[in-house]
Formats: structure tokens, sequence, C-alpha cells
């Protein structure tokens, strides 16, 4: 038997195990790596999406990761969000506008809770190959899926971004809220600690968690990247697309109802929408995965432009309300 003979015959075994597994085939498709029962939408024609348009909050678009350190120049205010029953800061004023009978705004759009979102591949990236499928394990408690994801992704090289870490970010947090924060990436003080959030803007992240009356122990927080990209760039699109299926199972595995996306790479991300500007979708609901997913600023943004902590408070109020209403 030649050796191309050997290799057909090789190749056919392995393609009737897989259809004894229920794999009918191989496929280059994108559409081919979605999870079976998942619903592919568009956000857009789900009606929940604002208009895409070319123009984008630059600002926010170029924000530093968690880490990074801010710009030179006078220090920000401390303030955050006041605790519920109190009045907000001058700097934090309340949300103007109606509200809806269950608290939220009536400007809020919402996407029906059954259109889940499983987004297409990034632009520019490779489909995973079966081996590389990831899911989020059927049995077990919350942590204990967690612990499997996590043992799935292992010391991970999977990407060119693995070179100059110094530790992997998994995420950390309450495996069973019903509240989730996606961030983009590591910084400089999530890199050294393995810890999402630890900098100055993870400090204001925990202030503005507090001002909706939960401590950070009972949310779950995360980013679309596990290492920190050098110099705190934007992570790329192959990057994305190896890191993100562990992101998902993450989201399967804790099930949170409600998730948000900080910054304008995690709501691109997570929108598969790279023309977003997320000064046109925060405040906004999105169904995501079995979730209600609400994109906001930045803390990172937030420390350098105080003056829109009030449509954070806004969305916060927002995210306080759906938790509440379920």
């Amino acid at each position: 038997m030649t050796d191309r003979e050997q290799l057909e015959a090789h190749l056919q075994a392995h393609l009737e195990f897989f259809r004894e597994l229920g794999v009918e085939g191989v496929s280059r498709d994108p559409v081919w790596r979605r999870r079976a029962g998942d619903v592919a939408a568009d956000v857009g024609a789900a009606g929940a999406t604002a208009p895409a348009g070319a123009e984008a909050d630059a600002a926010e678009a170029s924000e530093p990761a968690a880490g990074a350190s801010p710009p030179a120049g006078p220090a920000p205010p401390a303030d955050v969000p006041p605790p519920a029953g109190s009045a907000p800061p001058a700097d934090v004023p309340p949300p103007a506008g109606p509200a809806s009978a269950a608290g939220v705004p009536a400007s809020s759009e919402m996407a029906p809770p059954s259109a889940d979102v499983v987004p297409p591949l990034a632009s520019g990236a490779v489909a995973l190959s079966m081996f590389d499928r990831v899911e989020a394990p059927a049995d077990g408690s919350p942590p204990e899926r967690l612990a499997q994801v996590r043992e799935q992704l292992g010391p991970c090289t999977r990407c060119k971004l693995h070179s100059g870490r110094t530790t992997l970010v998994f995420g950390v947090g309450n495996p069973d809220a019903d509240l989730m924060f996606v961030g983009e990436a590591p910084g400089r003080d999530e890199d050294r600690e393995g810890i999402p959030f630890v900098g100055r803007a993870g400090q204001l992240l925990t202030r503005i968690i507090e001002a909706i009356d939960l401590r950070r122990d009972d949310v779950y927080i995360a980013n679309v990247i596990k290492c920190r990209p050098p110099d705190n760039r934007n992570p790329e699109p192959d990057e994305v697309q190896t890191c993100e299926p562990y992101l998902f199972a993450q989201i399967d595995c804790i099930r949170p109802r409600v998730i948000v996306a900080l910054g304008s790479f995690a709501a691109r991300t997570l929108l598969r929408d790279e023309r977003t500007s997320i000064t046109r979708v925060r405040g906004k609901v999105f169904a995501f995965r079995g979730a209600q997913l609400i994109p906001t600023f930045h803390p990172a943004f937030l420390l350098r432009s105080p003056d829109r902590k009030r449509e954070v408070w806004e969305d916060m109020k927002l995210v306080r309300s759906l938790l509440r209403a379920g």
C-alpha cells in the first residue's frame, strides 16, 4: 500500500468515526463552527442595534487596556455613581427622560431575549478546526464547568500573544453570577497579577459595581482576550478568533442574566460590527447567548473623561432594573 493509499485509508477511518459521533463532515464555512441549536441572527435585523455609521467615538475606541496608565494631567474626580437610595454627585446627575413601568428608560431598544446572537467569524480570521472547538461542559456546577474550560485553555500558546505575556488572565468572580462584565484585554497590572481589572480602571469598576448595591465578588469579570497585547494595542482579528470561543464558553458556564460590554472594543466584538460607535449603542439592550447585553463606556475612558460618568450611571441603573425585574 502506497503512502497516499495509507493516508486515504486513515482519513476514511477518521471520517467514519466522526459520522458515528454525529459529525457529517468538515467545512470551511464559518457557519459550520456554530453550536447546534444556536440561532444565527443579525443584531440589526433583530431591531436592537443602533444604525451603523462611519463615525465612532475616537477617544473611546483608542482607550488603553484596563491596566494602562492614563495620560498625564490633573487627576480626575474619584467619585462615581452613588449607591441606590442616595442622590448622585454633581458630576453624575440622574438620568433624564421618561422611564417605563419596569424601570427601563423608554428610549432603550431591546431585542427579544429568544433571539440569541451567535457572532460570525471576525474579519480576516481563520476558522477553527473541529479539534479546536470549545463548548461549555453540560454537566457539573458552574464552578466545575468553568474549571473544565480553564483546563481546556491550559498554558495557551494558540496565538502570538502568549510570547509576551507574564500571566494568562482567565477571569474572576462568582461563577453563578447574574451579572457579568466583559472588557477588552489585560493591561500591565492584570498581566502581572493574573486578575482582570485590578489597576486604576479596575478600582473604578469596583466602585461602579458597589453603586448598584453589589460587591465585586457578586459578579464575574472577564476580557475578550486572555493575554496582554504589546504596548496595550487593540487585539488583532486572529487573536480575537483564537480567544473568543473561551469567552463564549465562560458565558455559557455562568449563564448570567445581564452582560455589560465595557468599551468600544468589547461592544464591537460581541455585536460583530466593526463600525459600531459606543456612543450610539451604550445604554441599549441586546439579546446575546441567553443574556441581555448592555454596552457602556470603559472605566479607563472615564478616568480620562470624567464628564461621561453620568451616562455610565444611567446604564448601570438600567442594569440594576433588569436584574431586579427578574
